[in-house]
């Protein structure tokens, strides 16, 4: 049962990134409109990345407890990835409400890089 946990956690790491990125928040926007969805998902984004970090961590460690080896690196670099996207948050931020677009683009470029490698590390796991 355990050695199937590390897979469960990184099947639920997959739907959370699925429905935040596919569903939440192309529907804020066209709902909300740019103006109002900017500031609700600087809510969400945060503790987005803050719950995949510690789904990474909990698939780390069950992989780790099983001597899963490759899924223990899909654990820690998810968390790693999910933890970094965390923290360039305020830079991002900070760029777009001064205008500086280009470094805007760059970080949040960067954001969704990771977020798409910490959701094909995790779909890959099921087959690792």
């Amino acid at each position: 049962m355990t050695i199937n946990l590390s897979i469960l956690l990184s099947g639920i790491t997959v739907g959370i990134i699925l429905f935040q990125t596919a569903v939440i928040a192309p529907t804020v926007f066209r709902g909300l409109g740019p103006d109002h969805a900017g500031p609700f998902l600087r809510k969400v984004f945060p503790k987005f990345f803050v719950f995949i970090a510690v789904l990474g961590l909990f698939t780390l460690g069950s992989a780790m407890t099983n001597d899963l080896i490759l899924q223990s690196w899909v654990g820690g670099l998810t968390t790693f990835f999910a933890t970094c996207a965390y923290v360039i948050i305020p830079r991002t931020n900070k760029a777009r409400d001064e205008g500086h677009e280009k470094s805007f683009k760059r970080l949040h470029n960067a954001s969704v890089m990771m977020t798409v490698v910490m959701l094909l590390l995790n779909l890959s796991s099921g087959f690792i």
